[in-house]
């Protein structure tokens, strides 16, 4: 999930540009978000913008990259949970997982929301692993009755986003994520 596929593999100077610029932008997006200018981004990195906008020319597709190692704990989450025996418990564990996820960084929430409103986004295409794990870790719920039927996996996702805005909005804990996240979806079962 992490890396961008390339047709071909990158030259060595071009491959350290790369790198280097999702390790700034990383830092710089967890510092103040994944709205901060691309160009500081860039100058930190100790590369031009058209260097970053020939690696990344969407700031998805950065975002996409620095959220590289947390997407891959999560798809190892994610192969675990689909093969657990407890169903609700795997959902329970999937949503907090996933609500710790979209805090990683300030407004990552709200680019995610509009990378799936665009076919094309390399953030949408990177997070639909994501959508993908909670239709299944729903539909399993509602195979044991663990769930209401009428949860609908995207509402929930919608539900978990928005519960890792405000509680990113208001600077919680990971105890006070936990305990709004548990508030907002007790009534899905």
């Amino acid at each position: 999930m992490g890396a961008a596929v390339a047709s071909r593999p990158l030259r060595a100077d071009a491959q350290r540009n790369y790198d280097r610029i999702v390790e700034v932008a990383s830092d710089a997006f967890a510092e103040r978000g994944v709205l901060t200018s691309l160009d500081d981004i860039a100058c930190r990195a100790g590369v031009g913008p058209g260097t970053l906008y020939r690696h990344f020319p969407t700031r998805d597709g950065l975002i996409a990259a620095a959220l590289g190692d947390s997407l891959d704990r999560l798809e190892a989450l994610s192969t675990k949970l689909t093969a657990s025996d407890d169903p609700a418990a795997a959902l329970d564990e999937w949503m907090l997982a996933l609500a710790n996820h979209l805090r990683t960084y300030d407004n990552l929430p709200e680019s995610i929301a509009q990378a799936f409103r665009t076919d094309d986004s390399p953030l949408r295409n990177s997070c639909r692993p994501l959508t993908d794990t909670t239709a299944v870790l729903v539909a399993r719920a509602k195979e044991a009755g663990a769930i209401r039927d009428d949860v609908d996996s995207r509402d929930l996702f919608a539900l978990v986003s928005s519960v890792a805005w405000a509680s990113q909005r208001r600077r919680d804990s990971d105890a006070g994520l936990e305990r709004m996240l548990a508030l907002a979806t007790s009534g899905i079962h």
